[in-house]
Formats: C-alpha cells, sequence, structure tokens
C-alpha cells in the first residue's frame, strides 16, 4: 500500500446493507415509556415516584457512561475517539459519533446492560426498593431503542459497521 502524502486524508468506502428509520410512531412510544412508568408508580406507590425518577435518571447516564467508557478503554484507546456522551434523542447516553463496528458496539452494550444491572442488584441492598426501581427503568429505557435496533440486524447481518442517525439506524459492508 502506498504512503500517504502529508495532509491527504484517507477515505474508506462502505456499502450501505440496509437503513432501518426510526419512526415518529416509535418514537413517541418510546418517550411515552417514562410517563406510563411515572403514572403506574404514582397509582401503585405514592407521590414519592417522580422524584426517585428524577433522581436516578442522571445517576443511570453516569454509569453507563463510566462502563461503556471503560469497556472502550480495555478494548484499546482508539475506541473512545469515536464516542461522545448526547442527550439527543433517540440515543441520549454515551454513543458512537461516527462508524462503528457492530461488534464493538454489541460488546460495549452487553458490558452496560449487565454490570449497570449487577450494580443495580447491588445497590438495592441500601436503597428504597422505589429508587431501585427508578434505576432499572431508566436503565432499560435508555438501553431499549440500541438493542431494538441490534435485533432488527441481527437476524441478518453479523459483521460490518453501524451509524446513528437522528432518523435511522444504517448498515453498512467496508
Amino acid at each position: 500500500m502506498a504512503e500517504q502524502p502529508h495532509g491527504q486524508a484517507t477515505f474508506y468506502q462502505y456499502r450501505l446493507l440496509k437503513k432501518i428509520p426510526m419512526t415518529k410512531t416509535l418514537l413517541a412510544l418510546y418517550l411515552m415509556l417514562p410517563l406510563i412508568a411515572a403514572v403506574a408508580g404514582i397509582i401503585a406507590v405514592s407521590w414519592s415516584t417522580i422524584p426517585y425518577m428524577l433522581m436516578a435518571i442522571p445517576i443511570v447516564l453516569w454509569i453507563q457512561y463510566f462502563i461503556g467508557h471503560s469497556a472502550l478503554l480495555l478494548m484499546g484507546r482508539n475506541y473512545t475517539k469515536r464516542w461522545r456522551f448526547q442527550l439527543r434523542l433517540p440515543w441520549p447516553g454515551y454513543m458512537p459519533d461516527q462508524h462503528i463496528s457492530r461488534r464493538v458496539f454489541l460488546t460495549v452494550q452487553q458490558h452496560t446492560s449487565w454490570i449497570g444491572l449487577c450494580l443495580y442488584a447491588l445497590v438495592a441492598l441500601w436503597t428504597p426498593p422505589l429508587f431501585t426501581l427508578s434505576l432499572v427503568f431508566w436503565h432499560l429505557w435508555l438501553l431499549l431503542p440500541r438493542f431494538y435496533f441490534l435485533v432488527r440486524l441481527s437476524m441478518k447481518y453479523k459483521d460490518g459497521m453501524l451509524k446513528f442517525n437522528a432518523e435511522d439506524v444504517s448498515y453498512y459492508k467496508q
């Protein structure tokens, strides 16, 4: 392979294999889940559901960031440059901001989901049950769209590159 002259960029060519849209209906259902959970908590338990849910969301975001960032550091230093923390819907949290290997993304999400759930189970020993339920709810809510799209892609495609946009998830082959 010939060396690149100084100042010239390397261009990667990806072939789009599948694009799965994030429909407005799907996004609306996703955004209604916290409201449904809050109303169910108020009816089943008490108004204290609201403060617990409000306290839990920043904690869950921080825990997921910490676990995801740590998993990327264990895989290699160059992966962390491709990820960033964002609050933009439908992908709040620690997400890749450019093309990322499906394998790397799946590994980070698996670590985040299982280590997070184990951590909340451990914290359940010292915190009120309603707060623990709020932690678990937000944890699963944040991971839900990521795993939804991974499941949609898993039937057909095993290796390739993912790109998360506000309107869709694109799957590319390099």
